[in-house]
């Protein structure tokens, strides 16, 4: 059975929904990374996650679109170091702070107007492009 993975006090990713894989890694290790299995996939079934408001599921959702396998699972690899425990807590660390980023409701933008002094500087650059442009439909006249 795998450890599940608590992000917070209610959400939790349960063991069932977690899938690990080792391979060898393309990361640091000499004549070792050629015979020991360092680098860890750790696979997470989203629809299994507990405790997540459907909000934070929806963000979740779209911050993994990137990174999903062809049955639908976040797929998250660590091969930072030599050693596949280490690796293997990286990885589950990443799912966590991944989780932890759908939780956050994203930031309101506040309105702001466009400051006069900031028009003026557009319209004035915009006045210095048509001159540019002017001087040089003038200038191929003249050839």
């Amino acid at each position: 059975m795998r450890e599940p993975i608590r992000v917070t006090s209610s959400v939790v990713i349960p063991g069932a929904a977690l899938e690990l894989r080792t391979s060898r890694s393309s990361g640091p290790g000499g004549q070792n990374v050629n015979k020991v299995a360092s680098k860890v996939d750790v696979r997470v079934d989203l629809a299994l996650v507990e405790g997540l408001p459907p909000a934070a599921r929806a963000r979740l959702e779209a911050l993994s679109a990137n990174r999903r396998d062809r049955s639908g699972r976040l797929v998250v690899t660590s091969q930072r170091t030599r050693d596949q425990g280490r690796n293997l807590e990286d990885a589950r660390e990443k799912v966590k702070r991944l989780v932890e980023r759908a939780l956050l409701p994203p930031r309101r933008r506040l309105a702001t107007k466009v400051t006069p002094g900031a028009r003026e500087e557009r319209l004035r650059e915009k006045k210095l492009a048509g001159q540019r442009k002017r001087a040089r439909r003038h200038a191929l006249a003249d050839d």
